[in-house]
């Protein structure tokens, strides 16, 4: 993605503080190395302040979810996941270094997050909450409490369901979508990458014939 995220900004409850995106970036997770690096601050924050299982932290559902990471310069200091469902997106795994609480990292995080799946044309997310953090989670983006919806627990912790409104992207991505934006990496649909090139190389190639 490229320019500010204005629509995943306005899921926020508060404006992104001026300067915070020149200091954090936030983007999916596309490399193993960046896979490695979101699985190190998780085992960091829920595994070892939290004492959750490694088994259960690392459910089996990493490897069919987009993760992305919030970088403090070159460092990266947070991270979250995104699973895709028909309808609706869940927000999952929302973790920061206890040296980045607080400050406007989770901010740049959540937006860039909301950006991505507005641009991918949905427009509800859903996420299970630790009970205690929902004062916390009400006051960092526009959210509701699912109705009706008893409380549940896992990992040592009681949940609740929440809801997150977002709005219609007015570039969402849709099937009739060029199809060289419909390849490109997650995220830079708006870059030309690799296999721009190679349509190149291929049309050129005709030419010559």
């Amino acid at each position: 993605m490229t320019g500010r995220p204005v629509i995943g900004e306005a899921v926020l409850c508060r404006r992104v503080p001026e300067g915070a995106f020149a200091r954090y970036t936030a983007r999916p997770v596309r490399t193993l190395e960046d896979y490695q690096k979101m699985a190190a601050i998780r085992a960091a924050v829920f595994m070892s302040e939290q004492d959750c299982p490694y088994e259960e932290e690392f459910d089996g559902n990493d490897l069919c979810a987009t993760h992305f990471l919030v970088f403090d310069g070159a460092q990266a200091v947070g991270t979250l996941r995104i699973r895709w469902f028909a309808g609706f997106a869940k927000l999952e795994r929302v973790v920061l270094m206890r040296s980045q609480r607080g400050r406007p990292a989770l901010q740049v995080l959540l937006a860039e997050a909301f950006e991505l799946a507005a641009r991918k044309g949905y427009t509800m997310m859903i996420a299970q909450i630790q009970a205690r953090l929902w004062p916390v989670w009400s006051r960092t983006f526009k959210c509701r409490m699912v109705p009706g919806r008893p409380r549940f627990w896992f990992s040592d912790y009681e949940y609740i369901e929440i809801n997150i409104p977002l709005p219609e992207h007015p570039q969402a991505l849709g099937p009739d979508q060029d199809p060289m934006m419909m390849i490109r990496p997650e995220g830079q649909w708006d870059v030309p990458g690799v296999l721009d090139a190679s349509s190149n190389r291929s049309r050129k190639a005709d030419e010559a014939a």
